[in-house]
């Protein structure tokens, strides 16, 4: 975004305060950052697909509107707090998907791109199940990937979310990553 350091911030400040005319400011200025996360997350998916970037965006908004009123930090913050959200999103229609098919087929399976590299891409459930069982184990570490891979944090802005050094966010991200790679990859065959 293209905007003066602080500007969305003093928006989400006044949003908190309950200035319905700074919702509406920030809707132009966060719309094209979510919907380009929500794009990132939705490379390999066909195009008939029935849950797409536009509609995750749409839904996370009206969540966020809709929802508890929440004290705005800043741009991180409001960016933590989505992810969170659409990750809510995917796993839900992940879930309607499988129980309408009664029988999921693996192949059709919600895939995510992880944004690391064309092949890395991981069903949305077996993510969430694993995501789950990092958090009860290293909650800060499950932190740091739903910030990243659902957020879309960069390495900084992961570590001023969360209050912790760029050197720590780049270890837990690096842990995480590995395992959940191995819990997503147990028995298939190498």
């Amino acid at each position: 975004m293209s905007e003066q350091p602080g500007e969305m911030t003093t928006a989400l400040r006044r949003w908190s305060a309950g200035d319905e005319g700074a919702r509406e400011e920030l809707v132009d200025r966060v719309y094209a950052e979510l919907k380009q996360i929500a794009r990132a997350r939705f490379t390999d998916e066909p195009a008939g697909h029935t849950l797409q970037p536009t509609a995750l965006v749409h839904e996370t908004y009206l969540k966020l509107v809709q929802g508890e009123q929440v004290t705005w930090h800043d741009r991180v913050h409001f960016i933590a707090v989505s992810a969170r959200i659409m990750r809510q999103i995917l796993v839900d229609s992940g879930r309607r998907r499988r129980a309408a098919k009664r029988q999921a087929d693996p192949g059709d399976a919600l895939l995510l791109q992880s944004g690391e590299r064309d092949e890395d891409t991981v069903d949305v459930l077996a993510l969430d199940q694993a995501m789950a069982r990092l958090e009860a184990l290293e909650p800060d570490q499950a932190r740091i990937v739903e910030l990243r891979y659902f957020g879309g944090l960069t390495i900084e802005e992961t570590a001023a979310a969360m209050d912790i050094s760029v050197a720590t966010v780049n270890r837990y991200w690096r842990t995480a990553r590995a395992w959940l790679f191995l819990q997503l990859n147990q028995g298939q065959a190498v």
